[in-house]
């Protein structure tokens, strides 16, 4: 058996292409979707996830600004700039990076974000809401998840998916959103953690299995059964002697094991890192569309 690659960069560009037709009609009542991007302090990595997320916001047709405050600024001085960017009509959603040099302060800066403008869904009001079943934001990963599932016809409803990590980023909403009741959901759960006893037992059971471990090599090809769907969020580098960087990126499975043995599989790089940022593209040109039929914003005029 080889399995079928769910090729999420293709499946975000389909994304895509439906997310540029709504802001296009925005933009003909003077409104440009706006995402404000905060980033602390000089991390490779979160560099290297802003300038993506700016990218896809200029191919999208979204606004962006980003403020990069220097890794020594205190807690009042990113609340201020999240204060601002809450008060900055022109912008529906605000990113803040994670993570911030000092974590500490991470809970009072995500809770200072307006929910409305929460397009991460990490503010507890969108937790709550999306708990309860009622209109929110949802996280970007866990639902680029579900589009994955959805747009390569692989039935989610009825299916027993197991997952691995209980994040609050990842695993836990996933787990919400896969048992609610609708065409993304109607799934039987099972969480499991690193307080798991034989995780094999559960993940051998499973019609569809996610990794979101955060650690490479975490599934391995006799912890599935034949024929099963493995969805990868793991994003780990590891040293590679034979790459220029010294480094590769690997997710959370072993994945030439399980290319074998399962039914489908998405890889890394290419999987649902690309569907991370698309759905932040569609919770914001969401939020736009919000404040335009709430009118809780005065309509700014096209940023661009």
């Amino acid at each position: 058996m080889k399995a079928k690659i769910l090729d999420g960069k293709n499946i975000s560009e389909q994304i895509r292409q439906e997310l540029r037709v709504r802001v296009d009609a925005l933009r003909i009542l003077g409104i440009q979707p706006g995402l404000g991007v905060v980033l602390v302090g000089d991390d490779p990595a979160s560099r290297s996830y802003v300038t993506a997320k700016e990218r896809a916001c200029a191919e999208t047709g979204v606004y962006s600004i980003e403020t990069h405050l220097p890794v020594s600024s205190g807690r009042n001085e990113v609340l201020d700039v999240v204060r601002a960017l809450n008060q900055n009509p022109a912008i529906h959603g605000i990113l803040v990076q994670l993570p911030l040099p000092d974590a500490s302060m991470e809970r009072d800066v995500l809770e200072t974000v307006d929910p409305d403008k929460d397009v991460d869904g990490f503010h507890p009001v969108n937790v709550g809401r999306m708990v309860l079943g009622l209109p929110s934001f949802w996280p970007c990963t866990p639902h680029g998840v579900l589009q994955i599932l959805s747009r390569s016809g692989i039935p989610i409803a009825g299916a027993h998916v197991v997952i691995v990590g209980r994040s609050n980023i990842v695993g836990r909403p996933l787990a919400n959103l896969l048992t609610r009741k609708g065409p993304l959901g109607d799934a039987t759960v099972t969480l499991c953690h690193t307080r798991t006893r034989d995780l094999a037992r559960h993940t051998l059971a499973a019609d569809i299995v996610v990794a979101a471990a955060g650690r490479p090599m975490t599934l391995r090809a006799e912890m599935v059964r034949s024929g099963a769907v493995v969805i990868d969020v793991g994003v780990n580098r590891i040293p590679d002697a034979s790459r220029k960087s010294g480094m590769r990126l690997v997710g959370d499975v072993a994945y030439d094991e399980l290319v074998e043995k399962t039914s489908a599989i998405t890889p890394v790089p290419g999987g649902v890192g690309p569907m991370t940022i698309t759905m932040l593209l569609q919770n914001t040109i969401e939020s736009a569309e919000r404040h335009l039929t709430s009118g809780k914003l005065s309509r700014p005029p096209c940023a661009s």
